[in-house]
């Protein structure tokens, strides 16, 4: 869906620019309209040149950063030192703001829970101009609301996370072939007991038992285990053009994901890896969304609860796979539920779900918005594009405590994004 992102203001010094503009974006990358400006007023302030570190106690990991600090230069200067973020999201090119504002999760969540656990402090502007530390101690309710809150409690201007120690800047992953849903499910859970970080592919156009894939497990390769030097960067190519609908099709996609699987099926066992590969495979190619063609995808990202067996997540995928293309799917293992009063992830199974958008994408939305909100889960709102207000309300019954604390602290709604006005009229 082709949307105007409107003027964007980018200026080294944040606090100024964000005085009566009406949202703050990082890298933009949010998949849906979270990062999209609300009319009438289409500014947005760009914190990508608001990326200064401004200091970061090796005793204590504390890192305090501006807004627009982006993982990527993190990952380049803390690792090969020794420290890591506690959490990191399946990409790189994520701001620092951006992690709060969406509280970010990963492969660990089971383990280490969201962004948001490990963040001390958050500065904002918030609406009547004033700039406001907040922490656990210090105004908790709007620290809560800003973890989580996709930027509708003021602008992030600074953010205070505390790193943690790695034995070394190399994974040690074990990968398992896994027949079908049932086994993936119960492999999983049974994984995260003794694995820090876990994920899996599943290959939802095989045209054998729904489900079959491949499980990554994975935790920080101690010195003994690992390369004395630490990985470089890899090379990236960039998808060129939007390619034509025709190029990305369903039987291409199978193809190519019996070879994917195939490969991958007979690589299985132990291996020391870079992180790159593990965490952002995706990093690799630029611009990848180009090969959607001109109409682009949707991601659907859903929790369900562990109450949920794997035979509701089995009628789920039934549900998706049966109204859509599903070219890419990561199924994950969280944990307890976030800090952020809007935190995504609940103890349960997450599925991120990558489709083509047509025109029925809307229809099929809706339908797996209806099942998730009945089975008790809910959806994640960095992914989201196309929820409607009355299924996001009967999946989360923290909206109205969230909109409480926003009024609170911006009475004229003068913070607003398109999502929060397509959600919350406001």
């Amino acid at each position: 869906m082709p949307v105007v992102a409107g003027e964007e203001i980018r200026a080294e010094d944040l606090r100024r620019i964000t005085r009566d503009v009406p949202l703050t974006r990082g890298l933009g990358r949010a998949y849906g309209d979270a990062a999209l400006p609300a009319a009438p007023d289409t500014r947005v302030a760009g914190s990508r040149l608001a990326d200064r570190i401004l200091s970061f106690d090796r005793e204590t990991g504390i890192l305090h950063a501006e807004a627009g600090l982006p993982l990527t230069q993190i990952y380049d200067v803390f690792l090969p030192r020794g420290f890591f973020t506690p959490v990191t999201p399946g990409t790189r090119e994520v701001t620092l703001g951006g992690m709060v504002a969406a509280d970010v999760h990963g492969k660990n969540h089971h383990r280490d829970g969201c962004f948001g656990e490990h963040v001390v402090s958050v500065t904002l502007r918030v609406a009547d101009g004033r700039i406001v530390t907040c922490s656990r101690s210090d105004e908790p309710e709007l620290f809560r609301a800003t973890i989580g809150g996709m930027g509708l409690t003021g602008h992030i201007l600074e953010v205070g996370v505390r790193l943690v120690e790695v034995p070394s800047a190399w994974i040690l992953q074990e990968t398992l072939p896994i027949r079908d849903i049932d086994e993936f499910v119960d492999t999983l859970r049974a994984s995260s007991a003794a694995w820090p970080m876990t994920a899996g592919w599943i290959d939802c156009l095989s045209p054998g038992p729904l489900g079959r894939g491949i499980l990554f497990r994975g935790r920080w390769a101690k010195p003994a285990e690992a390369p004395a030097v630490p990985p470089h960067s890899p090379h990236a190519v960039t998808v060129p053009m939007t390619m034509p609908e025709a190029v990305l099709r369903r039987g291409a996609v199978r193809l190519f994901n019996k070879a994917y699987y195939m490969r991958r099926a007979r690589s299985t066992g132990h291996a020391v890896v870079d992180p790159h590969e593990f965490f952002y495979p995706l990093d690799r190619v630029r611009s990848w969304n180009r090969l959607y063609g001109p109409r682009g995808f949707v991601q659907y990202q859903c929790v369900l609860p562990y109450s949920a067996n794997s035979d509701v997540i089995r009628r789920f995928l039934q549900r998706a796979v049966g109204r859509n293309d599903v070219f890419l799917c990561v199924i994950k293992d969280c944990g307890s539920e976030g800090l952020g009063t809007l935190s995504f992830p609940k103890p349960g199974i997450s599925l991120a779900l990558d489709m083509p958008f047509r025109d029925q994408t809307q229809s099929s939305v809706d339908d797996m918005n209806e099942f998730v909100a009945a089975e008790g889960g809910r959806i994640y709102l960095a992914k989201d594009a196309l929820t409607r207000p009355h299924h996001y309300r009967a999946m989360d019954p923290r909206v109205d405590a969230f909109l409480c604390v926003r009024r609170k602290w911006d009475r004229d709604g003068r913070i607003r994004s398109a999502l929060s006005t397509r959600l919350f009229g406001w």
